[in-house]
């Protein structure tokens, strides 16, 4: 898939990874990327700037992928904008730190939270965009997690939720072939500022440090190395239904 002049639409796409696969498709040559959020508007309008000064036409769109009429309404207003859609990443996630012991604690209505933006909100945005990624033959990326392979991670919910999110993908691969292809991104450790709020800068560096020296390529990801894969999947015209863990190797050391 050649990106030139393509349109992209990155959900989360105001912080961490959801930016940096912004602004590497726009350095790739997407005439329009639209960055949507639910909650970072004033980071969203940041990367907007970043965007516009790459030459790239940008827009931030508010829409919580946990509602579908959001999204639906957020899928017009792009429709609106540029007439078409070649590419859409999946990113917008939430969740939340919990013990996978503590079973009690972890509620019903949490739990659903945690599926509705993790499983539905990809599916719903598979869902409004899919007769514009079909005319243009395009491709959907969802950024998945190493918690969707391993019983790690924030909480139960979340790893069940990335889980589902690698099967949605296979399944999106089948109901949306031959014309769209649709392959995920299953990141470990990242360097955002998730990470640093959870456990602080100093917290966050020291876990790294530990991790790197069990990891092949004694590396921590950033968020730039998983916008690489993103574009490289976006990039591989027979590549349907995979998806490719990003964490230094460290997967294959268990």
């Amino acid at each position: 898939m050649d990106l030139h002049d393509t349109v992209a639409v990155v959900t989360g796409g105001g912080t961490g990874i959801g930016r940096a696969t912004a602004l590497a498709l726009a350095r790739a040559g997407a005439k329009g990327v639209v960055v949507n959020y639910s909650r970072s508007a004033d980071d969203a309008a940041a990367v907007v700037d970043e965007l516009t000064g790459l030459g790239c036409v940008a827009m931030a769109e508010r829409a919580d992928v946990g509602d579908d009429r959001q999204v639906r309404t957020f899928a017009e207003r792009v429709r609106v904008r540029f007439g078409r859609v070649d590419v859409l990443v999946n990113n917008a996630a939430t969740t939340f730190r919990m013990s996978h012991e503590d079973l009690d604690g972890l509620t019903d209505d949490a739990f659903a939270r945690v599926l509705d933006v993790n499983v539905l909100g990809p599916f719903r945005l598979a869902r409004a965009f899919a007769t514009d990624l079909r005319a243009a033959r395009g491709a959907m990326v969802n950024i998945a997690s190493i918690s969707g392979y391993r019983a790690g991670g924030s909480s139960i919910a979340y790893g069940v939720s990335k889980a589902a999110l690698l099967q949605l993908t296979r399944n999106l691969a089948v109901a949306l072939g031959p014309e769209v292809r649709v392959n995920a991104v299953a990141p470990g450790t990242v360097a955002t500022r998730w990470q640093t709020d959870i456990h602080g800068v100093t917290g966050f560096a020291e876990r790294a440090r530990a991790e790197r020296e069990s990891v092949p390529l004694r590396r921590t990801s950033g968020p730039e190395h998983v916008a690489q894969v993103v574009l490289g999947l976006l990039g591989m015209d027979l590549v349907t239904g995979e998806a490719v863990i990003i964490d230094g190797g460290k997967h294959v050391t268990y």
